[in-house]
C-alpha cells in the first residue's frame, strides 16, 4: 500500500470523495446553475474518482512485482485473514466500510448522471454551438417545458441504449469536428406521435373552429397594417362519436391514410391511399408515376408529425414574417417611419457570426435614423434590440442555418405543406383528385 502509484491513487480518490459531496451540496442548494457544472459535478468528478481507486490495486501490483524481482526479498504470497486478531479485524471493517461508501458515491454520482443527461440544458447548451439553434427554438416555443427526452427518446431500456448510441457518435463527431452544417432534422428517427404528441394531445377531441388575427405591414414610411382574420376549421375526429371535419379529419380514427414519399424530407408524396370506416379503399396516385418509384419510396401511416413536423423547433421561413410577428407584438415600435423595411433589410443580410450580425444592425439602424432627428432615443434602442432579436433567433452562421433552412409544413407558403397532396394532381382510377381547395381547411376575411 506504501507504493507510490497506490499513494497517489487513495490521494486522488479521496480529493474527489469530498470534492462530489461538495459540489452535490452546492447543486441540492442551487448555488451553481451552469449548463457545464452537471458535467463536472457527475461525470468528471466520478470518472476521476474511479481512476484514483484503480490506481491502488495498480500500486498493489507494481510492488509485488518490484520484490519479486528485488535480491533478497521474501516472495510474496496471499495474506492469511484470522479473524481471532483484532487488528486485522479492524483493518476488514475498515475496508468494508470505505467499499461501502465508495458503493454510493459511484451509485450517487451513476444515478446524477443519467438525471442529468436527461435534462434539456445538457441536450441543449452542453455542445453550445451545434445544438444552439434547437435550443433558442425549444425555448421560444410552446413546448419550451417538455423535456428533449420526452419527444427525442423512447421508453425501456431499448431506447436508452439506442438513444446513448446515437449520443456517443455525435459526441465523436463533435470532438472530431465533423458536425453536419445544418444539424440534419430527425425525420426518420422520431418517435412515432402515439408515443410522443398523444401523451398530452388527445386525438380523438374535438377543436371546432379557432380564429387567429394574421397581421402584416408595408414598407411604407407609416408601416401600413393589414389585418387578415383567418378562421381555421381544425374540427376533429373521434371513434365513439364519429365525428370527422375539419383539418383534423386526417386524424379521425376512422380514417387511415397511408402514403408513399420518395425523398428524404416526405415533401414529394406521389401515391395516397385512403381506407374508410366501411372498409373502402382508395388509391390517389399522381399522373406519370411509376410502380418502381413506388416501389423504392418509404411507406408511412399518416400522423401528427406529417404536418406538426416543427412543432418544438420552429424557425421563421422568412425575415418579412418575423419582422412582421415583432411589430404585431411590439418588441419593435411600429411608429418609426419605414422600421419595417429597414428592419427587414437589416436581418437579412449575411453575417460572419453573431458579433458581427448585432454590431451591424445597430450600426445600420442608427445610421438610417440620423435623418430623423425627432426619433426618440428610447424607441431607437428598443426597435434595435427587437430586430437583434429577430435575427438571433432564426440565423445561426457557425451552423449555416438560416431563412427556410428547416421548412414547416403546417399551411402551405413557402413550404409545400398540404399541397403535397391537395394538389388536384393526385387522382383515383375514376377521375377522382385530392382537391386544392382553400375552404376545406380554413376561411379568410
Amino acid at each position: 500500500m506504501r507504493h507510490p502509484v497506490s499513494l497517489a491513487g487513495m490521494a486522488i480518490a479521496s480529493a474527489m470523495a469530498v470534492l462530489f459531496l461538495v459540489l452535490l451540496l452546492l447543486d441540492t442548494v442551487g448555488y451553481l446553475n451552469n449548463p457545464y457544472f452537471g458535467l463536472l459535478l457527475f461525470v468528471a468528478v466520478p470518472l476521476a474518482f474511479v481512476a484514483g481507486l484503480l490506481l491502488i490495486p495498480l500500486g498493489l501490483r507494481l510492488e509485488s512485482r518490484r520484490r519479486r524481482r528485488a535480491p533478497g526479498e521474501p516472495p510474496s504470497d496471499w495474506p492469511v485473514l484470522d479473524l481471532r486478531i483484532a487488528r486485522q479485524r479492524n483493518w476488514i471493517a475498515v475496508f468494508v466500510l470505505l467499499t461501502t461508501v465508495n458503493l454510493v458515491l459511484l451509485s450517487m454520482a451513476s444515478y446524477g448522471a443519467v438525471h442529468y443527461m436527461e435534462s434539456t440544458e445538457f441536450c441543449g447548451q452542453v455542445c453550445h454551438t451545434t445544438m444552439e439553434p434547437q435550443f433558442m427554438a425549444h425555448q421560444a416555443g410552446p413546448h419550451a417545458r417538455v423535456a428533449c427526452v420526452s419527444c427525442h427518446v423512447g421508453p425501456g431500456v431499448g431506447a436508452l441504449v439506442e438513444s446513448k448510441m446515437a449520443g456517443t457518435r455525435q459526441l465523436w463527431q463533435v470532438i472530431t469536428q465533423n458536425v453536419p452544417t445544418p444539424v440534419p432534422s430527425p425525420v426518420h428517427s422520431m418517435r412515432p406521435a402515439r408515443d410522443t404528441c398523444e401523451q398530452c394531445h388527445w386525438p380523438e377531441y374535438f377543436h371546432g373552429n379557432e380564429a387567429r388575427v394574421i397581421r402584416e405591414y408595408a414598407e411604407d414610411e407609416h408601416n401600413t397594417e393589414t389585418v387578415t382574420n383567418l378562421t381555421l376549421l381544425v374540427g376533429g375526429g373521434s371513434s365513439t362519436l364519429g365525428v370527422g371535419t375539419g383539418i383534423h379529419w386526417h386524424m379521425n380514427l376512422y380514417n387511415e391514410i397511408e402514403y408513399i414519399t420518395t425523398d428524404d424530407e416526405r415533401e414529394v408524396i406521389p401515391w395516397v391511399q385512403l381506407r374508410q370506416r366501411d372498409g373502402t379503399v382508395e388509391e390517389f396516385v399522381v399522373e406519370g408515376t411509376t410502380p418502381e418509384q413506388l416501389a423504392a419510396g418509404e411507406r408511412r401511416r399518416m400522423d401528427c408529425m406529417d404536418c406538426h413536423n416543427r412543432p418544438a423547433h420552429t424557425f421563421h421561413a422568412t425575415p418579412q414574417r418575423a419582422v412582421n410577428e415583432a411589430l404585431a407584438q411590439g418588441r419593435i415600435p411600429r411608429d418609426l417611419p419605414f422600421v419595417r423595411r429597414e428592419a427587414v433589410a437589416a436581418v437579412s443580410e449575411p453575417y460572419g457570426d453573431k458579433a458581427a450580425a448585432l454590431q451591424a444592425i445597430a450600426a445600420r439602424l442608427r445610421e438610417h435614423y440620423r435623418a430623423f432627428p425627432s426619433v426618440e432615443g428610447r424607441k431607437l434602442e428598443l426597435a434595435i434590440a427587437g430586430t437583434q432579436d429577430v435575427w438571433a433567433r432564426n440565423v445561426f452562421p457557425a451552423m449555416k442555418v438560416t431563412w427556410g433552412t428547416y421548412p414547416n409544413q403546417i399551411g402551405h407558403d413557402p413550404a409545400p405543406g398540404c399541397f403535397r397532396c391537395h394538389d388536384d394532381n393526385h387522382k383515383t382510377k375514376d377521375g377522382r383528385v385530392i382537391r386544392q381547395d382553400c375552404e376545406l381547411c380554413h376561411s379568410m376575411t
